[in-house]
């Protein structure tokens, strides 16, 4: 076998790999590795292979970067809302200069 086998046996077992892990394996999501595994199968044309290779390996890179993306996010507590934790530090505020917020801030 050649390297470029090797390559491709490589940059797909990876790719099965993200799509499991950030997508799922559940029956109902069983279709996006199929896609994958039928793709890489039909493949004959080496100029194509090559394409699909990358195409293959950018895609993996893009699963695992979102995925690492949204979990900063959580991490940062992005994802929660802080209307309730931003309305109580400028009740303190108002409160630390003895004044009282007017209507519109308080709910």
């Amino acid at each position: 076998m050649t390297s470029e086998v090797f390559q491709a046996a490589k940059v797909y077992r990876h790719l099965l790999k993200s799509v499991k892990k950030h997508i799922g394996n559940d029956q109902n999501k069983k279709h996006f590795t199929d896609y994958i595994t039928q793709e890489f199968h039909k493949v004959s044309d080496p100029s194509t292979a090559q394409q699909k290779i990358k195409l293959a390996r950018d895609y993996t890179y893009l699963l695992n970067s979102v995925h690492q993306h949204k979990d900063l996010l959580f991490s940062y507590n992005i994802a929660i809302d802080r209307s309730d934790e931003v309305q109580r530090t400028l009740k303190k505020s108002a409160a630390s200069v003895g004044l009282q917020l007017p209507d519109v801030y308080q709910s």
